[in-house]
């Protein structure tokens, strides 16, 4: 009978997760208690779960509520009578959450709900029918002595459950410091828990209350009167798009007949079929709303001209293709439909639509204005501690300085048992690691519900605005409420801004939907196999660049294979390299088994989608649909501890002995289920990032130089900034620094020219770098330094940048020039200059005259950009590059080289006995890129020292034809030295110091 337990989702409070709650009450013989976490809801579905398995091992019944707290002030507790009550407590926090109001220190007029106020808040007199005042067990002697003595009717037992012992006190300690930002040592104790919030078997509790037994059955009566009740796995989500089913299915079915006419021009016949069938399944399931939903999302976004691109595993029906929800034709990949939709299946399928980084919040915006927050919300993710960060907080607890704190993340091997303390930070450190932080926001998780969306979650609101749930994607389900995935990504963004940049410069309107045509392109395609891929979507890293070559991948379908096989789950499978492998010898190699073959014949018997474990699991072990989903689902951890999952992985054994399968084979076929581990995707999925990545491809095939801007505008891809102007200087573009009468707030390109945009100044204001485009626009180009001081308001500092930068070149005059007038026309003070009336500059002044450095320039961009927009190989104070280039890597196999690469980007990694090592990506003398293979050793004797040049030693080797360099020495080269330091930029801005 314990009415306020707390799980460890009472942040920086509770120290038990759902199941330790659970664990504690069957070992204590606990038969009912309350969840009542602090100000969150997060814990209950994974609770009621857990019991629901357990039911008839251990049968456990829960209630629930809410602990209503302002900061550390406990104001009251909230029991749910019934699942309106539960509803109405969501309402009133998500109310307070939303509106950010204190919470009332007396609780609102509840139905259907009980309220328990803790000793000394308020008068029992005052006391509502359904309300209680609490006593904890050091509070009975207080009793007697207080005007509770006279309301025994109204007192229950209230011993809170926040850990599971003394170990967990102190855990509960550690986080309410790191939740006040203190040292442990000055955490007053009014912050913290009692030690004995522990707890134990029930005759032991009713012993310390029984003096007062009428507090003991009040507390039962309570109890006694508290249900609640969820249907697991029935689907919650909004049922209708129309007002009936019979509408919805009429509208469903006449969107993807006209859909079809226009998809498909020939063999109607054969395809209608499948069509049909999935309409009837869909009908059938009454999913008709979720691809109507997911259908008026598009149409929203075609209506403001938003690019989008539809995947996951929905991108397998062909009714979403003719819907132009997606944009993969699943007759062409032979897409799977069991993995999209199936009778035995009762979620939804999973639809991931995704948006420009700018324009995403526009469409969850239109998703929540038109179905209300009364019935949408974001789904919310748990941050939970984690690997340093614990270290660092935990450090700043002890009272550690900042630089110790740092040793001791930098090297936790050498410091974990240096002396008490630390052996402490790492002994807590362990018992810290996933708990619950605190709740963020899914990557586009949206739910739209039938019901409210307070019968099953409070909602709070992050800065976006838009209210979230407390459980995660995982309770969601569990619940039978299925997210919508709206998500962002810059890919789209690279791809949009480019066809309007080619659009506005050359005059040239480019279908970007015509992919069938960008698939068959030669040109296209030989980028491809060439690896020259960089800003185009997911196939620019390295390791994609590498996988590529490797493959000599040269059409859609090899692409789309890639695409799954470079994730994580494959390639440390083995799975990757034997991809490759079969890929060049195709008559060269056995099938595990020969319905391998039957059912992978295109990805040469090996499992590389997630389609492909359903189809084994079916078809090799024998088991049902619904239990090879199960399986696919239980690869992602959430799901492996999983009663269910365990029963289907046990008949997975089960089946394969009894087909007489040999040992050895269905242990390799298991093996390479376990290896996908949640990391791979469905073949739909893999087939809409191929169609984006060939978007992307054509723009840069053809229009190099606007594609390049494009993605430099939006700020996304794997490279730094740096990278992408490189490689629109390597395609035929000047790169211009920022100039005053020509460059914009983002990139711009005027014919082959790129004026790199003010948003790159590192240390220039935002309203200046916007500013100077538009008044540009409003009055005319300017005339002169002075005219632009004149217009635009700035001080000293800001215009040093802009001159620094070259950005008044257009003037003809030096930058130290300009430096020594700006620092007169400012005068003494620094103060901003900016008036209506002719601007005129201190009279008599003269200038002297001051030389232009050699490498003045590139050193400014580097302070003030990062990078320089030169040929980087200008700088190096060394002219020699070595005895071989990028180009040259195959003709010197197995041979030793020397070459100086400029370093792009590097990729850290651990052996099997977890040995670190490194993969490096360099540009050569040329620009050409190569890549570099830094084992273990070498990694520990020639580390990386940030960015710069490295002269490289070492063996030329080949995999699958792609060369890299293993790498048996490495050295930093120094740059050339900066111009001499006696007329430096702080004596030319200062007339006195010439």
């Amino acid at each position: 009978m314990y009415i306020n337990c707390h799980s460890y989702f009472s942040f920086l409070y509770g120290t038990l997760s759902p199941q330790e709650l659970f664990d504690e009450a069957q070992r204590h013989r606990v038969k009912k208690m309350v969840l009542t976490d602090i100000n969150n809801t997060s814990a209950y579905i994974e609770l009621l779960r857990i019991c629901n398995e357990n039911r008839g091992d251990y049968d456990l019944q829960i209630a629930l509520g809410i602990e209503f707290r302002e900061g550390a002030e406990l104001l009251y507790i909230g029991i749910a009578a019934n699942n309106r009550g539960f509803a109405a407590l969501n309402r009133y926090l998500s109310r307070h959450n939303t509106e950010d109001l204190p919470l009332l220190s007396r609780a609102p007029e509840f139905d259907h709900v009980y309220i328990v106020y803790p000793f000394g808040k308020i008068d029992p007199a005052e006391l509502r029918e359904n309300e209680y005042i609490g006593i904890k067990i050091h509070e009975i002697n207080r009793v007697s002595r207080s005007n509770c003595h006279n309301y025994q009717h109204k007192l229950v037992m209230l011993h809170p459950v926040s850990f599971k012992n003394k170990i967990g006190f102190n855990i509960h300690r550690l986080m309410r410091a790191i939740d006040q930002n203190i040292v442990l040592s000055k955490l007053d104790k009014r912050l913290e828990a009692a030690p004995d919030e522990v707890m134990m078997p029930e005759a032991e509790l009713f012993a310390r209350y029984r003096q007062y037994p009428q507090i003991i059955s009040n507390t039962r009566d309570l109890l006694e009167n508290c249900e609640i009740s969820f249907e697991f796995g029935v689907p919650k989500n909004k049922k209708l798009f129309t007002e009936s089913h019979e509408k919805d299915h009429a509208i469903l079915r006449s969107l993807a007949l006209e859909g079809f006419r226009q998809r498909y021009k020939t063999d109607r016949n054969h395809v209608m079929q499948r069509l049909l069938k999935e309409l009837e399944v869909i009908a059938n399931q009454r999913f008709e709303a979720y691809f109507l939903i997911s259908h008026d999302v598009v149409e929203y976004a075609k209506r403001k001209n938003f690019a989008h691109v539809g995947r996951g595993s929905g991108a397998n029906s062909m009714v979403a293709y003719c819907l132009g929800i997606t944009e993969v034709d699943p007759i062409e990949l032979d897409l799977y439909f069991e993995r999209f939709l199936n009778p035995h299946r009762s979620s939804p399928p999973d639809f991931d639509i995704d948006f420009s980084w700018k324009d995403r919040d526009d469409v969850i915006n239109h998703i929540i204005e038109k179905y209300s927050t009364e019935h949408t919300a974001l789904l919310a993710t748990h941050t939970t501690f984690q690997g340093k960060s614990i270290i660092r907080e935990l450090g700043k607890v002890f009272g550690l300085p900042k630089n110790e704190i740092d040793k001791i993340v930098d090297h936790p091997s050498e410091m974990r048992n240096k002396d008490e303390i630390t052996r402490l930070i790492f002994r807590y450190a362990g018992h810290l690691r996933d708990i619950p932080r605190n709740l963020s926001i899914h990557a586009g998780g949206i739910l739209i519900s039938e019901e409210p969306i307070y019968a099953y979650t409070a909602t709070t609101i992050p800065p976006k605005g838009y209210p979230v749930t407390h459980f995660d994607m995982y309770g969601a389900e569990d619940i039978g409420l299925h997210k919508y995935d709206i998500l962002s990504q810059r890919g789209l963004g690279h791809i949009k801004d480019a066809v309007e940049i080619i659009e506005q410069t050359k005059g040239i309107k480019i279908d970007i939907t015509q992919t069938a045509k960008f698939k068959q392109d030669p040109f296209v395609n030989q980028l491809l196999m060439q690896g020259k891929c960089m800003g185009c979507f997911y196939i620019e890293s390295p390791a994609m660049r590498m996988l590529l070559g490797k493959l000599e991948c040269r059409d859609y379908i090899t692409l789309v294979a890639a695409s799954s096989i470079i994730r994580p789950g494959v390639a440390r499978s083995g799975m990757m390299r034997e991809y490759i492998y079969r890929h060049h010898n195709p008559n060269g190699f056995k099938y595990l088994h020969s319905m391998m073959g039957e059912l992978m014949k295109e990805t040469y018997g090996l499992m590389v989608y997630q389609e492909d474990v359903i189809k084994v699991a079916h078809h090799f072990a024998g088991l049902t649909l619904a239990e090879a989903d199960i399986l696919r689902r239980g690869m992602s951890g959430k799901f492996r501890s999983r009663k269910e999952f365990k029963r289907v992985e046990q008949k997975f054994f089960d089946q394969c002995k009894h087909q007489n399968y040999s040992e050895s084979v269905y242990n390799e076929v298991w093996r390479q289920i376990e290896s996908f581990s949640g990391y791979s995707f469905s073949k739909a999925h893999s087939a809409c990032y191929a169609v984006e990545s060939y978007q992307s491809l054509y723009l840069k095939a053809y229009h190099p130089l606007e594609f390049m801007v494009g993605v430099i505008n939006n700020f996304g891809g794997f490279y730094h900034t740096e990278f992408y102007f490189h490689e629109a200087r390597m395609s035929g573009a000047n790169i211009e620094s920022p100039c005053a009468n020509t460059s914009n707030y983002l990139t711009r390109i005027i014919g082959k020219d790129i004026y790199v945009g003010f948003i790159h100044l590192k240390s220039l204001e935002q309203k200046i770098g916007k500013g100077i485009p538009i008044e540009r626009d409003l009055n005319g180009p300017f005339q002169s330094m002075e005219n632009f001081i004149h217009r635009i308001p700035l001080g000293l500092e800001q215009i040093n940048i802009l001159i620094r930068i070259g950005a008044f070149r257009f003037t003809g005059k030096s930058k130290r020039t300009l430096l020594w007038e700006a620092r007169l026309l400012f005068g003494e003070k620094r103060e901003t200059r900016h008036s209506m009336t002719i601007f005129e500059a201190p009279a008599g002044y003269r200038v002297p005259n001051l030389e232009k450095r050699k490498y003045e320039d590139a050193f400014d961009e580097l302070e003030l950009l990062g990078f320089p927009l030169c040929d980087p190989f200008s700088l190096l104070e060394n002219g020699n590059f070595g005895n071989v280039k990028a180009a040259q890597l195959k003709e010197r196999l197995n041979k030793q080289v020397e070459i100086v690469g400029y370093l792009v980007t590097t990729k850290n990694t651990r052996t099997k006995d977890h040995k670190l090592m490194h993969f490096g990506t360099f540009l050569d003398g040329e620009g050409m890129v190569f890549d570099t293979t830094h084992f273990p050793d070498m990694s520990k004797k020639y580390p990386f020292r940030g960015k710069g040049f490295y002269r490289l030693r070492g063996k030329v080797v080949e995999d699958f034809g792609y060369p890299m360099i293993e790498i048996s020495s490495m050295k930093k080269e120094a740059m050339v030295h900066k111009f001499p330091e006696e007329h430096s930029r702080a004596g030319i801005t200062d007339p006195r110091a010439v």
